[in-house]
This record gives C-alpha cells, sequence and structure tokens, in this order.
C-alpha cells in the first residue's frame, strides 16, 4: 500500500527545487514578466512562528498561478537586516550584531526553506551586507546632489542649481527650500566663499543636515520616530523620551507631497491604505498670515509670527496666538515676570512626545509668554501664549486662535479666561464652538460681515495680500523625514567633514563599511557608538579609511558618526533584485527596463505611514533623476491579516497555589496565568507533568482536575513569546507536513482579516491531503492508478466548476474559498471512482500553487518529468458545465407529486406531451382530462384540473 509519506515527499522536492533552481527567473525572457513581492522580515533571534509565513504563502500561490499561466515571474526574498534588536543583544552580550544577524538569517533561510516557498534565492540581498548598503549610500549621495524645482515639480542636479546662481542669484528660482534662505544676486554669490556657498547649498539640497527638533531617547542613545514611541516611552526597552533639538540629516520629502498625492490615484492599494497615506500627507487649502510682535525692544519688535489657516474668514474671531513651546520666537519674546513659567512649561513638554501631544485632547495646558502681537487687519494687540498642543515641526509652530470657531482653540480660551469673540450671524458660542462651514455667514467682521464662507474666504485672502499680510497657501502636513540614527548597526554616511560641512566620499570609493567599536553603546560625551571607533577618519588623498590619530583637517577628515535609520535600505530594495549581483550599478538599465516595478506587493498595513511612504518618495526621486523609468513602486499592494495565538491559561486560586481546572475556576476568586500552549493538546487538555518542569513556580503546585483532566481557558490574542502562545511552523511542518500548513493558513479565512490560529483544526486540511493522494492511489492496495479511461460527463464536470472557481478565487485572493472548493472536489471525484488521467492530470497541475509537494509527487507519478511549476495552466471549458438536462417538478394543482428528468432542449409542447403520458401523472389523474397544463421551460410543469 503506498501511504503519504508527506516528510519525504517534501524533502525530495524541496532538494530537487534547490539543485534544480526552479524558481530562478530570466532577465531576459521573451515571456511577459511578473513581480511578486514579499515585504522582506527582520531576521530576530526567535524565528518564525506560524503567523509570519501567511503573506508568504499567499505569494507564492500567486507566483505559481502566474508561472502556469506563462509568465516570467521574479519572486525573490531577503532581509532588512539593519535593526535595534541585534544591535541591543550586542549591547548586553559585546557580541557583534552582524554575527547575531547571520546565525538568525541562516534559521529564517531553514524555515522558509521547509515551507516550500517558490523564492529565487539566486537574487537574495542583505541590507547590512557592504556591497548591498554601497548603492545605498549612492543613492544617499545622489539625493544629497539634487535639489527640487517647484516650478517643474521635479529634482535636477545640485550643479544646475549652481550653474542659475552664478548668472542669475536665486531671486528667480522656484525651489523646496530651508525658510531662512537669504535673497542674493549672482555678483553676491560669485563672491561668497566655497564655505559659504556650501551652507547656502545646504539650505536646497534634498539630503540636507539642520537642527531639528528630535525624540531623543537617552536610554537607546537615539533619536525615535513618532512611531517608535508609545505613551511617552520607547516602544522598545520603555525608555523616557524627550524632544530635543540636534543637528540631523534630513531628507526633503515634503517637496513630493503632491505628487505622493496624484500617484495615489494611479495605483491598485485598498482605499484605506490610501487614505492614511492622504491623512499623513495631510493637503489643506487657506493663507499664510503674519501677526508682528509689539515690543519696545528693536531687535524683536516686528518680528513676524506666520501662521497658516484654513479659516482666514474667521480672522477677525483671532484673540490670541499660540506658539509650539519649542518655537524660536519664545525665548526671545517671553517677558521677564513669565520667563519662569515659561522655562518650567517648556521642560515639562520636552518630555512628552508629538504623539502624545496631539493626541491628548482632554488635557489644556499653556502659558501666557507676556508678550503681545498686532492683528494684521484690526492692529489690535493679541496675547502670544505657548501650548502643547502646537508642533514646532508641523506647519510653522504656531497657530492663529480662533476660539468662537475651533473647538481646541474655545478650550484653551475658556480654561485662561481669555476672551472670545463671536463673529458668526445667528449662532450661539456659548456651549462649544462653531466649526461648520457651509451655511455659515460671517459678523462683526468688518469687510467681510454678511459673507457666506466662501465669499470671505477669498476676500480675506485678497485683503492680506493687498497688506502685504498674507498670502494664499497650500498647506500639507507631511514633513521632511529625519534621516539619522545615533546607532551602530546601521549604513554609515558616506560623508567627512571639512570645516564643519559635509563632503561626499568619492563613490567610486564606496562602500563606507562599518568599523570595528569595542562597545555598541554611544560614548561618554554623548556621541554615537562609532564615536568609539579608532579607525574612523577618510584620507583624501589615498581615498581610504585612516586611524583617527592621523586627522590633521588638511588631507585627514572626521568622518561622519550617525548611521542612517531603519528605513533606508528597505526604500529601494526591490530594485536590487532586478540584478542583485551587478557591482557596477544598483541594477543594469537592461533589468531596470524589463521589471520595471513592482506587479503584486503583499505585506502588513502597519508600514502605510513610514515604508511604503518613504519608498514611494526614493523612486519618485530616482525616476526625476533619471535612474529609473517607473516613478511608483508597487502597482498593487495587499495588506495580509494578522493570525492570532491561541493563549492557554490556568486559574490559580487567589492566595494559594492551587489552580482549578476552567470548568471550577467559573465559581471561584483567581487569577489568570498564560502557559506555553505547547504543553496543551487539541482538546484543551494540559500536561500538568509537563507543567511542572516548565516553570519553577509550578513545580509544587496543586491542580484541580475535572473528570480526571485539567482543562486549560482560552483566549484570542496576538501571537508572542510574551503570551506564550507561538505555535512553530517547524513542528507543524514536523507533525503534518508543509503543504499542509499552507493549505490551513489559507483556509483559516479571507487573507485581510485577522483569524486565530487553532492547531485542532488543521488536521481537516491534513485530513483532506490524505484523501487526494489516495484518489490518486486507489489500485490494489492502494498502488497507484491512472488510466486512459473516458472521463464521465459528472468527473468533467467537476473538474471544470473547480477550475473556474479556483481561478476566480486566485484573481480574487480569496484563498480560503479555494480550499473548500478542492475539498468538494475530491469528495466527488473519489464517490465517482475516478481514475481518469484526463483528470487527474490537470488536477494535480491546479492544486500545485496551494500544494506544491503532493503536486510534484503525483506529477511525476503521472509519468511526467521536469516538475509540475510550468506546466500549462488547466483551460476551462464551460460547455461542460451546460446542463443537457433537468429535473422538472411536476406539480397538480400547485402541489408538487414527483420530479421527472427531461432533456434541456425540449420544446413546450415536446415536455406536455411527455409528462402527461408518464405512468405516474396518470396515477394523479386518474381518468381525468386536465383543465389545462402550464409549461415553463427549464423551470417546472403544472397540471390544473
Amino acid at each position: 500500500m503506498s501511504s503519504y509519506h508527506f516528510n519525504a515527499i517534501e524533502k525530495k522536492w524541496q532538494d530537487y527545487w534547490a539543485t534544480e533552481q526552479s524558481f530562478k527567473a530570466s532577465n531576459n525572457s521573451e515571456d511577459p514578466k511578473y513581480y511578486v513581492l514579499d515585504m522582506f522580515p527582520y531576521p530576530s533571534g526567535a524565528g518564525l512562528h506560524v503567523g509570519h509565513p501567511l503573506g508568504y504563502i499567499a505569494s507564492d500561490i500567486y507566483s505559481r498561478y502566474k508561472r502556469h499561466q506563462g509568465f516570467n515571474v521574479l519572486h525573490p526574498q531577503g532581509y532588512d537586516s539593519f535593526g535595534l534588536p541585534a544591535e541591543q543583544y550586542a549591547i548586553q552580550t559585546g557580541q557583534h550584531p552582524a554575527i547575531t544577524t547571520k546565525d538568525n538569517i541562516a534559521r529564517y533561510r531553514e524555515q522558509l526553506d521547509k515551507m516550500g516557498f517558490s523564492f529565487d534565492w539566486s537574487r537574495e540581498v542583505r541590507t547590512s551586507d557592504p556591497e548591498y548598503y554601497r548603492w545605498t549610500q549612492w543613492i544617499f549621495q545622489q539625493l544629497y546632489e539634487s535639489w527640487y524645482c517647484e516650478a517643474h515639480e521635479q529634482a535636477y542636479g545640485i550643479a544646475e542649481l549652481v550653474k542659475v546662481f552664478e548668472e542669475e542669484g536665486n531671486s528667480g528660482i522656484n525651489a523646496r527650500c530651508d525658510s531662512e534662505v537669504v535673497p542674493f544676486t549672482a555678483e553676491t554669490w560669485n563672491n561668497y566663499s566655497d564655505e559659504r556657498k556650501q551652507k547656502v547649498l545646504l539650505q536646497y539640497r534634498l539630503a540636507y543636515l539642520a537642527e531639528t527638533e528630535v525624540n531623543w531617547c537617552p536610554g537607546l542613545g537615539t533619536v525615535l520616530a513618532n512611531d517608535e514611541i508609545v505613551n511617552g516611552v520607547s516602544e522598545r526597552g520603555g525608555f523616557p523620551v524627550i524632544r530635543k533639538k540636534m543637528l540631523q540629516w534630513s531628507m526633503r520629502i515634503s517637496a513630493y507631497a503632491e505628487r505622493l498625492l496624484q500617484g495615489l490615484e494611479t495605483i491598485d492599494w485598498t482605499d484605506s491604505l490610501k487614505e492614511s497615506q492622504r491623512n499623513w500627507i495631510g493637503k489643506s487649502v487657506g493663507a499664510s498670515v503674519i501677526f508682528k510682535v509689539i515690543s519696545e525692544d528693536v531687535n524683536i519688535a516686528g518680528a513676524p509670527i506666520e501662521v497658516f489657516t484654513t479659516r482666514p474668514d474667521t480672522i477677525f474671531g483671532a484673540t490670541f496666538v499660540t506658539l509650539a513651546p519649542e518655537h524660536d520666537l519664545v525665548g526671545k519674546i517671553t517677558t521677564h515676570q513669565q520667563r519662569k513659567a515659561v522655562a518650567e512649561y517648556i521642560e515639562a513638554t520636552a518630555k512628552r512626545s508629538e504623539r502624545d501631544r496631539m493626541a491628548d485632547v482632554k488635557n489644556i495646558t499653556g502659558v501666557f509668554t507676556g508678550a503681545y502681537a498686532k492683528h494684521p487687519l484690526t492692529e489690535e494687540p493679541v496675547p502670544i501664549w505657548i501650548g502643547d498642543y502646537v508642533l514646532a515641526g508641523y506647519g510653522t509652530g504656531a497657530v492663529m486662535a480662533v476660539p468662537c470657531g475651533d473647538q481646541r482653540d474655545w478650550d484653551f480660551a475658556r480654561h485662561f479666561d481669555i476672551p472670545i469673540t463671536n463673529i458668526f450671524e445667528g449662532v450661539d458660542i456659548s456651549e462649544e464652538a462653531h466649526t461648520d462651514k457651509e451655511g455659515t455667514v460671517i459678523a462683526n467682521s468688518d469687510f467681510v460681515s454678511g459673507m457666506p464662507y466662501k465669499e470671505a474666504f477669498n476676500a480675506v485672502i485678497e485683503k492680506l495680500e493687498a497688506l502685504g499680510s498674507g498670502k494664499r497657501k497650500v498647506n500639507y502636513r507631511l514633513r521632511d523625514a529625519v534621516f539619522s540614527r545615533q546607532r551602530y548597526w546601521g549604513e554609515p554616511f558616506p560623508v567627512y567633514y571639512v570645516k564643519g560641512l559635509p563632503q561626499m566620499i568619492p563613490s567610486e570609493h564606496l562602500p563606507l563599511a562599518l568599523p570595528e567599536v569595542e562597545k555598541y553603546l554611544p560614548t561618554e560625551d554623548g556621541d554615537p557608538p562609532l564615536g568609539r571607533a579608532d579607525i574612523w577618519a577618510w584620507d583624501t588623498e589615498n581615498n581610504t579609511v585612516v586611524p583617527n590619530d592621523k586627522v590633521d583637517h588638511m588631507t585627514v577628515f572626521p568622518l561622519e558618526l550617525n548611521t542612517m535609520p531603519g528605513w533606508a535600505g528597505s526604500s529601494w530594495y526591490f530594485f536590487r533584485y532586478m540584478d542583485a549581483q551587478n557591482s557596477g550599478a544598483f541594477a543594469s538599465e537592461e533589468a531596470l527596463d524589463y521589471w520595471q516595478n513592482v506587479d503584486l506587493y503583499i505585506g502588513g498595513s502597519e508600514h502605510a505611514t513610514g515604508h511604503l511612504l518613504y519608498s514611494r518618495f526614493w523612486v519618485k526621486f530616482l525616476y526625476d533623476r533619471g535612474f529609473i523609468k517607473v516613478d511608483e513602486p508597487f502597482k498593487k499592494l495587499i495588506n495580509q491579516g494578522m493570525i492570532l495565538g491561541t493563549s492557554a491559561l490556568v486559574y490559580r486560586k487567589k492566595g494559594t497555589n492551587t489552580y482549578l481546572s476552567a470548568g471550577l475556576a467559573k465559581e471561584a476568586d483567581t487569577d489568570a496565568l498564560r502557559v506555553d500552549v505547547n504543553l496543551v493538546n487539541a482538546s484543551d487538555e494540559l500536561d500538568v507533568e509537563a507543567l511542572k518542569k516548565w516553570q519553577p513556580q509550578f513545580q509544587d503546585a496543586e491542580f484541580v482536575l475535572e473528570d480526571g483532566k485539567y482543562v486549560v481557558g482560552r483566549e484570542v490574542e496576538k501571537m508572542s513569546k510574551r503570551w506564550f502562545n507561538v505555535v512553530n511552523p517547524d513542528d507543524i511542518c514536523e507533525q503534518y507536513g508543509a503543504d499542509t500548513l499552507r493549505m490551513y493558513e489559507m483556509f483559516l479565512g479571507p487573507l485581510e482579516q485577522a483569524k486565530p490560529w487553532n492547531t485542532a483544526g488543521i488536521t481537516g486540511v491534513h485530513s483532506f491531503l490524505k484523501k487526494l493522494w489516495k484518489l490518486y492511489h486507489s489500485g490494489p492496495e492502494g498502488s497507484f492508478n491512472a488510466t486512459d479511461a473516458e472521463p464521465t460527463a459528472e468527473q468533467l464536470k467537476t473538474l471544470h466548476k473547480t477550475i473556474k472557481k479556483v481561478t476566480e478565487d486566485i484573481e480574487a485572493f480569496s484563498f480560503n474559498t479555494s480550499v473548500s472548493t478542492f475539498m468538494i472536489a475530491v469528495n466527488e471525484l473519489t464517490a465517482s471512482k475516478c481514475n481518469s488521467r484526463a483528470i487527474l492530470e490537470p488536477l494535480a497541475v491546479l492544486i500545485s500553487p496551494y500544494a506544491p509537494h503532493i503536486a510534484e509527487e503525483l506529477w511525476e507519478k503521472l509519468g511526467h518529468q521536469g516538475g509540475v511549476s510550468k506546466v500549462k495552466y488547466p483551460e476551462f471549458k464551460p460547455e461542460y458545465l451546460v446542463e443537457s438536462t433537468k429535473a422538472y417538478p411536476i406539480s397538480f394543482n400547485g402541489k408538487m407529486r414527483f420530479t421527472m428528468e427531461l432533456p434541456m432542449d425540449m420544446d413546450k409542447a415536446e415536455i406536455e406531451a411527455t409528462v402527461l403520458a408518464d405512468e405516474k401523472t396518470q396515477q394523479y389523474l386518474e381518468g381525468r382530462t386536465p383543465k389545462r397544463v402550464i409549461v415553463v421551460p427549464g423551470k417546472i410543469v403544472n397540471i390544473v384540473g
């Protein structure tokens, strides 16, 4: 008897695929291309759990499906291998992150190979490989050597900007640049020193150095992004985070805000993901308005406070101005009497992240600076406050507070007893602000009184522009991205410093590799870990790294101590897969032209405003500079849901070391503790003896059983080592096989939804695969049995309805319903004792994307060589689903009595004659002649009378 020995079968075909390089894609194929990509993983020390492969399985099914359809499929894999966990481990143990990362990658590769993925491993990339980050450094240099022309909405080389400066100065340049840029003529520029020119150009470059408000985490010794902070502490380690100014590398992503918005209309992403990016970019139309500081100090009198408002029509309702506590003017305008209160407030605010400040709508805090500004239209003095709900990095760091029209301003004004002027006709603002625009009529507002919102909006802007106190403006919430990290394990910047100004290492001498350091912590002086390197200076004559003691500031200069952030390497890796071994470019022009961009990208929605936005920015930049011919990286994007863990709970009676089984715990006062799910069987029964060995706290515990068993409680939550609910895919593959794992993960539910893992449910899928195997082994004593016998009409119908449904499901990424369809098909074919090769061959091809190992084995047993992975996909033939007969319900006076199977091509007269002649009809009529016979072809027959 031939049993389904899945372990041996899967090992056999995994070895075959590796040896034959079955899934190696060609860059010179005449076949149409299709590029399928997974968001590459960070190789953590814990390895993969069963939740991780969900997206990989889906992408692999689609990749295999497209190969069957004749596409040249690129389905690569690699590792986002720079990251905090390896560095934190290095800090704790002293082991170099490269060693930890290498070991972790080996573990990931072992696990991935066991699941039968059709990756092209010849193109593997690792972001921490110097041969890879050489090109990350190169792209950074191109960004540094570029500026953005707003007139043409495109990036250009910095040399073009220098040429304009030399010939015309900067007055005619419409460029995205720092707000502090000073106008100059061509003559002035040409008289500038080289040092001065470099400083000016830094204000225009797309990668630039600037003092920036950042989230500084002393405990981790680095700057954190907003999404790396939770409740005011670092997500990793829980260390306090404060706001401070630091000289940082930044990316001028804000220049691309409008194009990033418009590009969303050209790509096939989910509406929710697009909306996340739209909200993050945050386009708004309004006016830039200038309030001027009132002061007796000539140094600050008339200093402009620029605010942006989407409601210029409400300007006559502005009763105060609020600055961000970090605003540059705060220290200059605060009066002596208010200095202490302001300083204390600034210190307290520095301990809160921007995200916390934006989210906190309950607590109202702020301090009066003691200073006033002149209202641009009434010229009345308005008080200047500071409040943490205003952010220095968003907009101008100042707001025009109109409490009658903005709820947050209304709450602030009420809390601090600031006057509220009502400028809305017929509206009561005694209980809350009036925030509705439509239908609003402006009042108490000089020349715009009596005007509706839209008319007043335009009239106020025209007046401000006439007075030189404001202008119409489109604003974006999107801010420039901080690009520096004070960490060791990241890409080194290819930068050295001459007189404090950045200089690029010649690109032909890249990569600039990470140096060795004694410890991975910041230095005692507060410098990043690279400050501990003894050999970290650049020799400009020999173009090499030399010991620090050779720095002479003439030919040898200090190198940058910061490293790039985690998103640097992931912003372009999809291009490297196209030509991973190329040593002369990040990818050849031929490879880039052939593959273009990713056709299908699968990954988590948590990257919506991080990786996915930064990648789109880098691609648009590379497109501008002519390095690529596409301006979007991912045509179609699908977010897979999360597989949740099903935690196991034991119940400790309060104040004791006694544990009650779940049924008994309901009536007692207990504490629920999570235990390792691997100690629990499919019936929720706990292995008590194994638990006692698992952790010391259970060693001497008493367990009160139900019917001789300890039954655990269950709770569905995130799969995590912390909750002891992690299921290792290796164990599933060992016990049930990779094909079972693949099909079960798809069977759990729709790809994009979260669903709980339940190991008990996997047995049903495994039983299905054994039944599939048995279908092909219906000979004596379970021998293989495929004949040339003609299939029956029912068998052909089963096959073609399966082809139709599975194909529709794959195209719609509804993989869960495909698995059900396969189960139905195998049951029907087994019941009909099908052994026809005409059915079994296409069925093996059809199921191969889902269960590739068993499909390969069955295909070989069917007498074929060379594997099943590129065999032509079965063709659906609708004629096999056309019914040739119909079971007509035969009714007498509206009551159905029996059915008759009649050919579908019978006309009404033939149907009537056949039914009346039938023996059963004659029995029911009992010799009577019917008054009427109603025939609806294809539906019913009703005999009346």
